[in-house]
């Protein structure tokens, strides 16, 4: 194994993960509870495991680890034994359903489940039990996916937690970020507690969790995944998508879940194609936008070298670097808190203010921000993000990729008590510089793992498509991932 930059190459030619934090991760192929969702597929329809099998001994592996890391908020595990028994009996009788028939996933404590608790991580909605189930899950379910259970987040999907419900601790430092309001779902998918889950992104919280946690994340474009039956923070950004091992199984969940519904009228009617199809045919020929400036300007040093480098690789594939100029987009991130916090405001008009005080101090006081925002601060506010949507519009005219980090660093340090709260009103907007821009305009992205920090924290880059572009996204996800084995690598628990 030689080096070569910040990547290692292995004997086989490929690139590798840094090893000089081996004591903090191990990399496998061979646990059962770290297999892809495709890799897992393949055994259960060749019936050499059971979903009955695989899926006690993940409700195992939740008993076991889950009390440290805290990723869920409910487990349904006698629900998911009967779901387990039900795909085994199918699949034993020729009725296979697909790639989720029978896997063990979990969703986002935002998505309704049918006579199951769907608290939004937020204590006036700890006895709300839905009737029914949302699309996102009822499509799940149609796959013959297995429902583990629900998954920690923070309150009203915002950026901090409500003192009745727990804090999910990121496994590979349980001291830094786990990644904003999907946190559980980073987390329960990098430990291997589930085979994928959902989270939503309103401002970066699919993104955030996989580049914090060490997973793939993706962010349809805006309409193509129902939002019905979603506890809502902001609808015109609310974004829901799954978090998983590979590109390959993101693309799974994404089919799964994805199309029109008449429940949600938002929803787009154009179809997701076979994305798996296409998936490994490689990037050459595709045009992948680079802008260096807009990688290294404020970014972390490992992290941008790390994101430059795989660019350098995903050259040395086929693909052909284009080099382009982002707008600088800072000033036009300010304004997502006027729409997040009024629109937050709207969805929970239920609650607030007659229950004000239940809230946790952080979403009491996003929402108090939220009942001050005027008609004219909202008006001018959407004016500026038609102006950025226009700006980044113009600059990917021309390729079909672009690719940047999906944070401006790895997890930084933060307690439980940070995460509880007040409302930190000081905080570094740069830290949404690569999230918010693509909630305003609804544009694709996927994250992927591109490498560890010198102290074993993972890094993770951005693809960013055009609308309606995530299979060519999870093309080049997959590539990309086949030739760095970033995936291969977890955290040790």
């Amino acid at each position: 194994m030689v080096a070569e930059g910040g990547l290692w190459i292995g004997s086989d030619g490929n690139y590798l993960n840094n090893f000089v934090i081996r004591k903090r991760c191990v990399m496998t192929n061979v646990e059962l509870h770290y297999k892809t969702i495709k890799d897992l597929a393949n055994l259960l329809q060749r019936r050499e495991v059971s979903s009955l099998e695989i899926t006690r001994d993940i409700l195992k592996r939740i008993d076991d680890l889950d009390s440290n890391y805290k990723s869920y908020a409910t487990v349904m595990s006698d629900e998911a034994m009967q779901a387990a028994r039900r795909a085994d009996d199918q699949i034993g009788a020729g009725n296979y359903k697909g790639f989720l028939h029978g896997v063990p996933i979990a969703v986002k404590d935002l998505c309704f489940t049918n006579r199951v608790r769907t608290m939004g991580g937020s204590k006036v909605m700890e006895n709300l039990v839905p009737t029914f189930d949302s699309t996102v899950v009822a499509r799940l379910a149609g796959n013959g996916a297995v429902l583990l259970g629900k998954l920690n987040l923070t309150e009203g999907a915002m950026g901090g937690y409500n003192s009745a419900f727990d804090v999910p601790l990121n496994p590979w430092n349980t001291e830094r970020w786990a990644g904003a309001s999907s946190s559980g779902s980073g987390v329960a998918t990098a430990l291997g507690l589930c085979y994928g889950s959902l989270g939503s992104d309103t401002g970066g919280s699919i993104r955030f969790p996989a580049a914090a946690c060490g997973t793939v994340g993706l962010k349809p474009t805006w309409g193509r995944v129902s939002r019905y039956g979603v506890l809502a923070l902001a609808e015109s950004l609310d974004h829901v998508g799954p978090l998983t091992r590979s590109s390959a199984d993101a693309a799974i969940m994404l089919m799964a879940i994805s199309g029109y519904d008449s429940y949600d009228p938002t929803t787009l009617s154009i179809p997701v194609e076979d994305i798996l199809s296409d998936i490994g045919n490689g990037v050459k020929g595709i045009r992948i936008g680079l802008d260096e400036k807009y990688v290294k300007d404020g970014v972390d040093p490992e992290l941008s070298r790390a994101v430059l480098e795989s660019v350098t690789l995903l050259q040395s594939l086929g693909a052909d670097i284009v080099e382009i100029k982002m707008p600088d987009v800072d000033e036009y991130i300010s304004f997502w808190r006027t729409l997040c916090a009024a629109e937050a405001l709207s969805a929970h008009q239920t609650f607030y203010p007659a229950r004000r005080d239940e809230y946790g101090p952080y979403f009491r006081e996003w929402l108090d921000i939220g009942a001050e925002v005027r008609g004219i601060d909202y008006v001018e506010a959407n004016n500026q993000r038609n102006q950025c949507n226009g700006l980044i519009r113009l600059a990917m005219q021309g390729i079909d990729v672009l690719v940047c980090p999906s944070t401006i660093g790895p997890a930084y340090p933060i307690t439980t008590e940070q995460m509880y709260g007040p409302l930190d009103t000081n905080r570094d907007l740069s830290y949404q510089r690569f999230t918010v821009p693509y909630n305003y305009n609804g544009y694709p992205t996927l994250s992927v793992p591109c490498g560890l920090t010198k102290d074993g924290m993972p890094l993770s880059l951005q693809f960013v498509g055009h609308p309606l572009s995530e299979s060519l996204l999870c093309k080049v996800g997959q590539t990309y991932e086949h030739s760095t084995k970033h995936q291969l690598v977890h955290p040790i628990v």
